[in-house]
């Protein structure tokens, strides 16, 4: 299997990590179930203990019309769909413009800007178990039950790119902080936001070595400065610890911490409350 290394400190959005070798998955022959796949790690914190990595190589990278649907491959970058889809007056799409990632992990987490998700004009994907339209897919809030390496995903094509739709969701994301991240760290829970939450127990703007909750938004976790992952992992804790102590919520992340001392049934990220 192919492999290339990559610098996380360079590659993820939030800056923080150091040169690893990430496999390429060719086709679905390769051995894949012990890795777990990275696009293009934006929503990703990597420890110092990472699993083993792989990155769907650029064959995976396509998008096009056929039979009046629109077949995307799942190494294709967001920012390159939401071109393709104005390009061609394509609708539904626009707030692509303003979510970074591939299109596997989008689907993979069922990405979107509030009601606004990729599963909304979803019709099937292609995995390396097999083809699963989306009434086979367990699916909701940031949340799918995919288990395999997506390959494609195919969606409703429908005409009318809308650019008052574009307006709207750039004044979404006007709030969010321009310092490397990994987006939103924690999923609102039910009728509330963690970002309020992270606020009210007094975490917004604190900082501990080179990473901080954002001042601007609370749910942002930040590298303002030279940030460990050591860092960032205490605050993800802290918030968890401080929020649960006073309103008994438990913050649950959505970003992906790849380090295999906090993956698993028995991660420390996870609820130690829930009965």
């Amino acid at each position: 299997m192919k492999s290339q290394t990559v610098n996380l400190s360079k590659f993820s959005s939030i800056k923080i990590g150091g040169n690893l070798d990430v496999f390429l998955l060719e086709d679905c022959n390769q051995n894949y179930e012990d890795f777990y796949i990275i696009g293009s790690c934006n929503n990703v914190l990597m420890g110092t203990k990472s699993p083993p990595l792989l990155k769907l190589s650029k064959k995976y990278d396509y998008i096009k019309i056929e039979n009046s649907t629109l077949k995307i491959g799942a190494a294709t970058p967001s920012g390159k769909i939401a071109s393709f889809c104005k390009k061609h007056n394509i609708a539904n799409f626009e707030f692509l413009s303003h979510l970074p990632g591939t299109l596997g992990g989008l689907v993979y987490m069922n990405a979107g800007l509030k009601e606004y998700e990729i599963f909304n004009h979803l019709l099937s994907i292609t995995t390396c178990g097999g083809v699963f339209q989306k009434r086979e897919i367990a699916y909701g809030y940031r949340f799918t039950n995919i288990k395999t390496p997506i390959l494609e995903a195919v969606f409703t094509l429908e005409y009318g790119y809308d650019k008052e739709k574009l307006l709207m969701f750039k004044s979404m994301r006007d709030n969010q902080p321009s310092a490397p991240s990994a987006g939103s760290c924690f999923k609102n829970p039910q009728n509330d936001y963690a970002g309020r939450l992270i606020e009210a127990v007094g975490l917004k703007g604190y900082r501990v070595g080179g990473v901080e909750f954002s001042s601007k938004h609370a749910n942002f976790l930040v590298n303002v400065q030279n940030g460990t992952f050591d860092d960032a992992i205490f605050l993800i804790q802290e918030a968890q610890k401080r929020v649960y102590a006073e309103f008994k919520i438990w913050l649950e992340c959505e970003i992906a911490v790849l380090d295999m001392r906090y993956m698993g049934e028995n991660s420390p990220l996870h609820n130690p409350y829930k009965e």
